[in-house]
């Protein structure tokens, strides 16, 4: 478990999908979203010239169709992804990540409350840079409880119309870590079933706002620190999840290899569910042993096609996770990292 950091944040006020899609298209697999929110897009579509009043608007433009995802969820190579300090409301950490690692991610996770506005600058500015934004929204202020029973849903349908109007893709990650005992809605105080109808009461109220950009990310810890805490009771179904988002870190003691770090994780995902896996938080204790374990990091999945990438926490917290803790370990890292199988354009996938 990781204490994460916040980024600045804006405290609460509270693009294509085509009308006949070619089978081309279906080879990146499909999105959770129903086809009643689907409906939702293609209805836009159909939006009279002039029903925007906006400034500038013109009379006879059409609305913009919705950004399809499916492309983004299975790609041909993988994602190259980090967290770093600051991120995405200063550019600076990952500017510095990519010099040191040799390339640019192409993947930037930061971390939202509950309650925050879903913060379309950050997102905006995520994919100017070439990323995709992936956040990890945290409900610190809400119980899954409440979450489940509607209370909250002003609050969730405002933030999934910012992401629909916004129309670029974004990974959401939704109460991270649930299998874990470190969080308000972990294991030890919500329930499995407490969990599984939050989730899939926030993804069917995006669905029913027509907000079909997210890719649902289903995020446990590896479960080595809680083997009795069973997974499948958490999973929320395969209409619910894009990918399954494996969070486990190499420390100093503990699971020292992929096999033995995400082996026992992935086995139990796959016993219910053949959705794709992205390792949505890693990084390796600065030690001796750190340049051997993002060597492994990165061979473990180059390996495994159906992981489709990784995050680093690219951050000085507790210990430190940084790809330069140590000379040796930052041109590990520049070498593994300049394999072509990692990082790819997201605008042109």
């Amino acid at each position: 478990m990781i204490s994460h950091p916040r980024t600045a944040r804006v405290l609460r006020p509270t693009r294509m999908l085509a009308a006949v899609m070619l089978a081309s298209t279906l080879l990146a697999g499909c999105t959770t979203f129903s086809g009643k929110g689907r409906d939702e897009y293609n209805r836009a579509q159909g939006e009279q010239p002039g029903a925007d009043s906006s400034a500038g608007a013109s009379a006879s433009a059409k609305a913009e169709p919705p950004y399809d995802v499916r492309s983004l969820l299975q790609p041909a190579k993988k994602y190259l992804g980090v967290a770093a300090d600051g991120a995405p409301t200063k550019m600076t950490g990952v500017a510095d990540f990519a010099k040191r690692g040799g390339k640019k991610p192409n993947l930037v996770e930061f971390y939202s409350a509950w309650g925050d506005q879903y913060e379309s600058q950050l997102v905006q500015k995520t994919w100017d840079y070439g990323a995709l934004a992936f956040i990890a929204w945290e409900p610190f202020d809400a119980s899954l409880k409440d979450i489940a029973s509607g209370k909250e849903d002003d609050y969730i349908r405002t933030y999934a119309k910012s992401v629909k109007s916004l129309n670029l893709p974004v990974a959401i990650s939704f109460a991270h870590e649930m299998n874990g005992f470190w969080y308000p809605w972990g294991s030890k105080k919500a329930t499995a079933a407490q969990f599984t109808a939050a989730f899939k009461h926030v993804h069917d109220l995006f669905d029913d706002e027509g907000a079909t950009q997210v890719i649902w990310v289903w995020s446990p810890n590896v479960v080595n620190p809680m083997p009795k805490v069973k997974l499948k009771p958490y999973w929320p179904g395969d209409d619910y999840v894009d990918w399954v988002g494996v969070i486990g870190y190499y420390a100093a003691t503990g699971p020292s290899t992929y096999k033995t770090l995400y082996g026992p994780t992935m086995s139990q995902v796959r016993s219910f569910t053949k959705k794709p896996f992205i390792i949505a938080e890693t990084a390796a204790q600065a030690g001796e042993r750190k340049p051997a374990d993002i060597a492994d990091l990165f061979q473990g999945t180059a390996e495994r096609s159906d992981v489709v990438g990784l995050v680093w926490f690219n951050f000085d917290k507790e210990t430190d996770w940084r790809i330069n803790s140590g000379p040796l370990s930052e041109q590990a890292f520049k070498k593994q990292a300049a394999d072509p199988n990692f990082g790819f354009d997201v605008t042109k996938p």
